[in-house]
């Protein structure tokens, strides 16, 4: 069994996680870009109130027990908050190839089935869209970068994270963001 990461287990406002991320300090890794999934189940029907304290002890319990992984996916975003899983300063376990070089970013919900531009797909797109800016921001990643788990060329999980996820939308709504947030700027410069 590998030695578990442990987790941060807190969720937070998308200005909250700003604040968050720009206080860490990624001495360990960095990752290269992020992974998007979404958690297939449960659903957004199945945690009609979003997901919990114990729904994200539940999750660590499982990735660590029954599992047996050293970590899970980095963030879990619902339609309420975004919730710090694994440490974003230290490499997660969610997408074979890319575990070592990837931030994993798990997003509530089944995108096959469920919309993910309108009510409460809507409202985690919303989320989503501002976590990636914040990530890509604080590492000085291009938002182009991002790969979708179904990218993976070592996964099982050909789907992810759903036909109703558009890569493009994603990318382009995430840019939209950051030129809000740094107007003039492509990106902010990395940190020193």
């Amino acid at each position: 069994m590998s030695t578990w990461k442990g987790i941060v287990g807190a969720s937070f406002s998308p200005a909250g996680f700003d604040q968050y991320c720009h206080s860490l300090h990624w001495l360990q890794w960095r990752p290269s870009f992020v992974a998007l999934h979404n958690t297939e189940v449960p659903t957004l029907n199945q945690r009609p109130d979003g997901l919990t304290r114990a729904h994200i002890l539940g999750l660590e319990a499982y990735y660590r027990d029954e599992q047996g992984w050293s970590a899970g996916p980095h963030l879990f975003i619902d339609d309420r908050q975004i919730w710090v899983f694994t440490p974003l300063t230290v490499s997660g376990v969610h997408s074979p190839c890319f575990n070592k070089v990837a931030l994993g970013v798990e997003m509530l919900g089944n995108y096959d089935t469920e919309a993910f531009d309108t009510g409460r797909g809507r409202k985690v797109q919303t989320n989503t869209t501002a976590a990636l800016a914040t990530l890509h921001a604080v590492l000085g990643l291009d938002p182009a970068t991002l790969k979708l788990h179904k990218e993976d060329a070592c996964t099982t999980h050909k789907h992810c994270p759903g036909k109703n996820v558009k890569k493009a939308t994603v990318i382009q709504q995430v840019q939209a963001l950051l030129q809000q947030r740094h107007p003039g700027d492509h990106l902010p410069p990395p940190p020193a």
